[in-house]
């Protein structure tokens, strides 16, 4: 999986005020957890955009003036009026421990069902994994080159080379469902043979 590095400085007063003045400074409030003790820093508002404005997964790589540490970002919490990031946490990452974390739904084939002019739902567009650090995936392949109109694609039928899925077996990620036009055309077509076979009595 693809990392971003955050740079930032470790914090030692951690209550409101501090809080408060390190985001009128334009900084946002973090801290790490999954050590022996909790790590507080802070870091710029803006090193954040590529972790938390986009589709992808990444781990982070967290320095803090030059002391580095492996993390996930495990739950952020958002300004309810101005949007903005109010408070991160991030979970260190052990190289020999599993951990569970969401990353994107990757479609790829082309669906004989959409072809015939089926719609394709993507039910799932991320999915729970749970694997090492090392094995954790940038994305999960969805392949839908054998769906035929009507047919679903469940979490069983998907690769899982070196991590594991969290959803049960019937979870459907993707489904190609009938469209009203195809629909519309196949009772015509049906109609139409039935007027054939009537007047061949």
């Amino acid at each position: 999986m693809k990392s971003i590095t955050i740079k930032g400085s470790q914090r030692e007063s951690v209550g409101k005020v501090a809080t408060k003045a390190v985001r009128n400074a334009g900084m946002v409030p973090c801290v790490i957890y999954g050590g022996k003790t909790p790590v507080h820093f802070a870091a710029e508002e803006k090193a954040f955009k590529s972790l938390v404005y986009t589709p992808n997964a990444h781990t982070v790589v967290i320095d803090l003036d030059g002391k580095t540490t492996n993390a996930v970002l495990q739950d952020i919490q958002f300004h309810p009026v101005s949007d903005r990031i109010n408070h991160i946490d991030f979970f260190q990452l052990d190289d020999n421990k599993e951990i569970i974390m969401e990353v994107p739904v990757k479609v790829t084939g082309t669906s004989p069902g959409v072809l015939l002019g089926g719609v394709l739902n993507l039910n799932q567009r991320r999915l729970k994994v749970k694997a090492l650090p090392k094995n954790l995936p940038d994305y999960v392949e969805a392949n839908i080159a054998e769906l035929q109109m009507g047919n679903k694609l469940y979490v069983t039928k998907l690769p899982t080379p070196n991590f594991k899925l969290m959803h049960p077996d019937n979870t459907v990620v993707a489904q190609v469902k009938i469209s009203r036009a195809a629909m519309k055309a196949a009772q015509e077509a049906a109609k139409a043979e039935k007027g054939a076979a009537k007047k061949k009595k």
